[in-house]
């Protein structure tokens, strides 16, 4: 994600340049900064040129009728967003690029041999974040080789899309790319709605609070989109894909559970590290295990689960860490948004009022929300 200060338009543009090398990192100090920021600024650059309004694109004769199709239900998920989720009406999402490859970016996480908390990079304005991404594979390669050397654990994933957090709308806005416009209905709008909601409400160098924000805008918005735009073809096909991934979430959950559990042991354990690293394998068997009994049982041809096959064989802590920053307080959000009568302007002027507060606090109000009530003397069960 990139984050551009509220500044004086013409201070804004003229900064863009060096801000927008400064600041990006995928929806990032030491040596090589400089080469860090070029190839941020750069792609991003290149990103932009590349991206052509929507009408325009439809217009276009050659156009393939699958593509013409998405971008039109592009259309009305951006009105949708606009009009029923209270999301920004602005520049971005009326334009699309092809990239010619699967990835916006590539994500760099890093963490501990015992520990699931991200490694994180810092900067001036943005903060500190847990993730750094770049525009190239390789050059993201090259980081986690460094990182690992270290003997840190690390991870290199795609990254579909990210948000400028409106910073861009003057030149254009946040395109629509090829790297997630042709997923599956819900899952294309959840994504769309997710980028938008960082452009609501966005809290410098919490990426815990900002990216399980925007993943609840996604999961409750695309639910509503499903529920009264969608045919019940393309309901059906979400909600078989839904189950496989909150079956998924589950057991990813349970694991981290588990492995938080050993590492709090790490002291206890200074002296017999070998006791600590057999209890970790163990757990991660375990998981793998799981897993492949889970994924049996869906009778899915192989292409169709090669993404969660991938993840689960080269899953360590870093991964974890990265995951549970994009839904571990999903369900407070949740929460908070009943609590505000399902009011999209109430829940967003909520989540800002916590924005304001200190990390510790937002995570302590956060973590409140998530406590299942007390139950009732009238529930208990009767001898």
């Amino acid at each position: 994600m990139m984050f551009f200060p509220r500044l004086p338009t013409t201070v804004r543009r003229l900064g863009l340049a060096l801000a927008t090398g400064l600041l990006l990192t995928a929806c990032a100090q030491g040596g090589g900064e400089l080469a860090y920021y070029w190839q941020s600024v750069s792609g991003h650059a290149r990103l932009m040129a590349a991206a052509e309004p929507i009408d325009a694109w439809i217009a276009r004769p050659g156009l393939a009728p699958a593509l013409r199709e998405r971008l039109l239900l592009a259309k009305r998920a951006r009105a949708f967003a606009v009009r029923e989720l209270h999301l920004p009406d602005n520049a971005s999402y009326h334009r699309y690029a092809d990239l010619h490859r699967a990835s916006a970016v590539w994500n760099v996480v890093a963490a501990p041999p015992y520990s699931l908390q991200l490694h994180t990079w810092c900067f001036p304005v943005l903060g500190c974040v847990g993730y750094r991404g770049y525009f190239n594979p390789n050059d993201a390669n090259a980081e986690a080789a460094r990182l690992a050397a270290t003997g840190l654990e690390v991870d290199v994933y795609g990254v579909p899309a990210y948000s400028t957090l409106g910073a861009m709308n003057w030149a254009g806005g946040d395109p629509l790319l090829n790297t997630f416009v042709h997923w599956q209905e819900g899952d294309f709008v959840r994504l769309l709605f997710h980028e938008l909601a960082h452009q609501v409400v966005y809290a410098d160098g919490d990426t815990l609070f900002n990216e399980s924000f925007a993943t609840a805008v996604g999961r409750i918005g695309s639910a509503a989109w499903l529920r009264s735009e969608a045919s019940p073809a393309a309901r059906a096909e979400f909600a078989a894909s839904q189950a496989r991934r909150e079956a998924f979430r589950r057991l990813t959950r349970e694991t981290r559970t588990r492995l938080e559990e050993i590492y709090g042991q790490k002291e206890a354990l200074a002296h017999e590290p070998q006791a600590l690293e057999a209890m970790k394998k163990e757990a991660m068997a375990q998981f793998r295990a799981r897993y492949q009994r889970l994924a049996d049982g869906w009778h899915l041809p192989p292409a169709q689960r090669a993404g969660y096959d991938h993840w689960v064989a080269t899953a360590n802590n870093a991964s974890f860490g990265a995951q549970a920053a994009y839904d571990e307080l999903v369900p407070a959000f949740e929460t908070l948004f009943a609590q505000s009568g399902r009011d999209w302007s109430r829940f967003y002027d909520a989540v800002k009022a916590l924005a304001h507060q200190s990390a510790a606090q937002r995570l302590a109000a956060l973590r409140a929300l998530m406590k299942p009530p007390p139950t009732a003397a009238k529930d208990l069960p009767r001898a």
